[in-house]
C-alpha cells in the first residue's frame, strides 16, 4: 500500500477515505499532534462503542517498521486516550491491541493501534465476530466528547 491509496493517511491529511466501502472523514479526528493521529473507529462492538485508533501521521505499515521514537508518541497517546476514556466515558478499564499482517488480523496496511472502553463482562473478545460499521454520524458524538476533552486539556 502507498500513502496515495492509504485510507489512514488520507485522514492525517484531512481527506475523506473509505474502509471496505464504509466512509470515514477528518471529522472522525478527534486528537492530533506532530506525531500521532486518533480517531473514533469505524467498527464498533456490541458492548464497546466509541473505541479509539491512533496512527502515526508517517505512513509505516507495521510494528516490525516502527522507528522507537514513533513508537513513544504512539504509546503516549495511548496513555492519554485511556485516560480520556476513563473520565469520557466512566469506563472500568481498558484494553489495547495491535495487528501485523494478513496472518495476524491486519485489515488496513498502515500501522494502527485499537484502544477499547472496558466495563465488567462487556465480552469484547468474545463478541468480534459481531463487530459493525458506524457512520460518521453515529461516532461525531464520541468525537465531540472526547475533542471537547483534550481541548479543555490544551492538548
Amino acid at each position: 500500500m502507498t500513502t496515495a491509496d492509504c485510507p489512514s493517511c488520507a485522514i492525517i491529511q484531512g481527506r475523506n477515505s473509505h474502509i471496505d466501502g464504509h466512509l470515514i472523514t477528518p471529522a472522525d479526528v478527534f486528537y492530533q499532534n506532530a506525531h500521532v493521529t486518533a480517531v473514533i473507529s469505524l467498527y464498533w462492538w456490541p458492548n464497546n462503542p466509541g473505541h479509539a485508533v491512533i496512527v502515526p501521521n508517517q505512513h509505516i505499515e507495521m510494528l516490525y517498521d516502527m522507528p522507537f521514537e514513533i513508537g513513544g508518541h504512539i504509546f503516549a497517546a495511548s496513555r492519554e486516550i485511556a485516560i480520556a476514556f476513563k473520565q469520557v466515558y466512566g469506563c472500568e478499564g481498558v484494553s489495547i491491541r495491535q495487528h501485523n499482517e494478513r496472518a495476524g488480523n491486519q485489515s488496513i496496511f498502515h500501522y494502527h493501534m485499537h484502544v477499547f472502553p472496558r466495563w465488567h463482562n462487556d465480552y469484547l473478545y468474545d463478541l468480534t465476530w459481531r463487530k459493525r460499521a458506524t457512520t460518521p454520524e453515529e461516532r461525531l458524538p464520541y468525537v465531540a466528547k472526547l475533542r471537547g476533552y483534550f481541548e479543555a486539556k490544551g492538548a
